[in-house]
C-alpha cells in the first residue's frame, strides 16, 4: 500500500493571531465582522428601503397614540394627545412616524383642520360607498354662497350679495349652517352691526383640508375646468383666511349697539 502524499498549506497569519488573541479582543473582532456584514448592502434580510422598527420605548408611545386615535369619533389635537405622553416626548414626530406606518394600509392617518384622525384610504373609498337615493342636494345658490364664505371670510350677507350680484335668501345661509359648514363669527363694526360668517371645522374635515389655505388657487381651479379660460387679466382668487380670533373690524356676536359686550 502506497502511503498518501501530504501537502503543506501555509496558514493565514490572521487566523493564528485570532486563535491566540485574548478573549476580549476576539469578541471585538467578531463584533466588527458582524457589523460589516450587516452594513454590506443593507444586509440581505433587510433591504435598504425598509424602515427600521422603532425602539421598545418609542413603540409604546406609538401604541398609545394609535389607541387614542382609533377610539376617537372626531379628529384629535396634538395638545390633547400630548397629555397622555411624557412631557419630553415629541408628539408631532411620533404622529408623523405613525402616519408613515399607515401610508400603505387600508386606513391612513391624516391631518385635517389641524387635528389628526384615521380615515379610509382614498383609493378604497368605493368599498364603503352606500348606494341610496340622495334626499337633499345643495342648490347652486348654496354652493356659490359656500364658496364665497370660504374664500372671503369673514363676510356679511350684504357682502355675499355684492359678490354674487343677486340677493341671498335666508334659507341659503340657514341650510349651510344646519349642515355645519358655515358658522356665524361675530359682527362687523358698521352701522347695524351685521353678522359675519366663516367656515367651520366640520367644513375642513368633510373636504379633507388641513387648513382653509389648502383650498385650490387660481391655477388649480383653471386646470380642473372650474373657471373659464377667458377671464379678465386682473382676475384673482383671494387667499382665504380663517383666524379663530375676531378680526379688528369684527365685534363679538353679543356686542351691543355701542360696541360693548352684552349680557
Amino acid at each position: 500500500m502506497i502511503p498518501p502524499k501530504l501537502t503543506a498549506v501555509a496558514q493565514d497569519p490572521r487566523l493564528e493571531e485570532d486563535v491566540h488573541a485574548p478573549p476580549g479582543r476576539a469578541e471585538d473582532a467578531a463584533r466588527i465582522d458582524a457589523s460589516e456584514v450587516l452594513a454590506h448592502e443593507g444586509w440581505r434580510g433587510l433591504p435598504p428601503n425598509v424602515a427600521q422598527l422603532p425602539s421598545a420605548d418609542r413603540r409604546e408611545q406609538l401604541r398609545i397614540l394609535e389607541a387614542l386615535l382609533f377610539a376617537a369619533s372626531e379628529p384629535m389635537a396634538e395638545g390633547f394627545l400630548s397629555q397622555h405622553l411624557r412631557s419630553s416626548d415629541d408628539v408631532a414626530a411620533l404622529l408623523e412616524e405613525l402616519k408613515g406606518f399607515y401610508a400603505s394600509r387600508g386606513v391612513n392617518l391624516v391631518k385635517v383642520a389641524g387635528k389628526w384622525m384615521f380615515r379610509t384610504a382614498e383609493d378604497l373609498a368605493y368599498l364603503l360607498e352606500r348606494h341610496a337615493v340622495e334626499e337633499r342636494r345643495l342648490s347652486k345658490a348654496a354652493l356659490e354662497t359656500l364658496a364665497i364664505v370660504a374664500y372671503h371670510q369673514p363676510v356679511t350677507r350684504a357682502e355675499i350679495e355684492e359678490i354674487r350680484g343677486v340677493s341671498v335668501s335666508t334659507g341659503t345661509l340657514d341650510a349651510l349652517m344646519e349642515i355645519g359648514w358655515v358658522r356665524p363669527r361675530g359682527r362687523r363694526r358698521a352701522p347695524g352691526r351685521p353678522v359675519t360668517y366663516g367656515t367651520s371645522e366640520e367644513f375642513l374635515v368633510h373636504f379633507g383640508l388641513e387648513t382653509i389655505k389648502d383650498l385650490p388657487g387660481l391655477a388649480e381651479l383653471k386646470g380642473s375646468g372650474l373657471l373659464q379660460s377667458n377671464l379678465p387679466p386682473d382676475f384673482t382668487v383671494p387667499e382665504p383666511t380663517d383666524a379663530a380670533a375676531l378680526m379688528p373690524d369684527e365685534l363679538p356676536l353679543d356686542a351691543g349697539d355701542d360696541g360693548t359686550d352684552g349680557e
